[in-house]
């Protein structure tokens, strides 16, 4: 049977791990769950200890793409998924993501959550990764900033830089879609929490914007744009 590596970077998520974990720990085809505690300030890497041997706690908070980075050098099976920490106990579902790509059917899948009755932000940042997406590679992406990917182990040397925080997800599917690989967007019935209309969600939002950013610029600035 063919068995997933599941890389799940943390930052505070002491209270939403627990469901995660125990959800993923009922997949047959899950090999090893490995959590990156990314310098988290709660009980993070304790909690996640309860429940997988794999836990890699980074001395500081280095952002989601050198936590996912720290998790995928130490995957040991074919195929990697990254999860969320606060998908709960609908990360039950993280098979229906992984099996298009053990199918052979594309070479990374992207989850395509359903959409919540809650709202989140003005969907800046959204169009933002869409629109620098379709720039780069001419392909229109629904979900740019899904954080719930699965895709081979092999693919895993063709992402550049993945130490950009919350650009990584932008940055993962520019440099594979250039690389000639194949993405689709698969619907999943994911759920998370959702940043509100508040400070804390507008923050969060904008350091997004900030990263996603960063990258982008940097992506055109190597394709000659703007010269």
């Amino acid at each position: 049977m063919h068995k997933a590596s599941v890389i799940i970077p943390a930052y505070n998520e002491a209270d939403y791990l627990p469901l995660t974990l125990v959800a993923l720990k009922k997949l047959s085809t899950i090999g090893e769950i490995i959590v990156v505690d990314d310098g988290s300030n709660d009980d993070t890497f304790h909690v996640a200890r309860r429940f997988t041997e794999h836990v890699i706690r980074l001395p500081i908070n280095r952002g989601k793409g050198a936590a996912l980075e720290a998790g995928w050098k130490q995957a040991t099976h074919p195929y990697l998924l990254f999860l969320d920490a606060d998908l709960g106990a609908s990360a039950t579902h993280a098979e229906l993501l992984l099996q298009p790509v053990i199918d052979g059917k594309c070479d990374m899948a992207v989850a395509l959550l359903p959409k919540s009755n809650k709202k989140s932000g003005l969907g800046f940042v959204k169009r933002t990764a869409q629109m620098g997406i379709n720039r780069l590679t001419h392909r229109k992406m629904n979900a740019p900033l899904s954080g719930q990917r699965a895709l081979h182990r092999d693919m895993i040397s063709y992402i550049q830089n993945p130490d950009c925080r919350f650009g990584i997800e932008i940055s993962m599917t520019i440099d594979l879609l250039q690389a000639g690989f194949h993405i689709i967007e698969t619907p999943v019935p994911f759920s998370h929490r959702v940043s509100g209309n508040n400070l804390p969600g507008f923050l969060h939002r904008g350091q997004e914007w900030c990263d996603i950013t960063r990258v982008l610029v940097g992506k055109w600035r190597s394709e000659g744009y703007g010269k």
